[in-house]
């Protein structure tokens, strides 16, 4: 266990305050619907309607993240096959370049 002064990450604090940021955001959209002067019967239809809005705008997020990680990855694959294209492109240079210039080292080793 560490103790002394409290140290955050970087990266943590940005999920953090957005975890918060919507927490408050429910908490505030929550109370001013059990404040707002309605019927029960129209506070049920209001909240339902909003998680429905909500279960609908989190699955189109969900959506637009599946569509651009599966966008991520093709790019990827495709930078990931012409390295490998390129890499045997080069190979294939090197050793074509290796017997130009060991051929004649041979010639002249066996002539000696």
């Amino acid at each position: 266990m560490r103790s002394g002064r409290y140290e955050s990450s970087e990266s943590s604090n940005v999920g953090t305050a957005i975890t918060f940021l919507l927490i408050g955001l429910g908490a505030g959209a929550l109370a001013g619907l059990l404040l707002a002067p309605k019927s029960g019967k129209q506070l049920r239809r209001d909240l339902q309607r909003g998680y429905e809005d909500a279960k609908d705008t989190i699955g189109d997020w969900a959506d637009e993240a599946k569509d651009r990680v599966r966008e991520a990855g093709d790019a990827v694959r495709d930078a990931a096959s012409r390295g490998i294209d390129l890499a045997a492109d080069i190979a294939g240079d090197l050793r074509e370049t290796a017997k130009e210039n060991v051929e004649p080292i041979r010639r002249a080793i066996k002539r000696s």
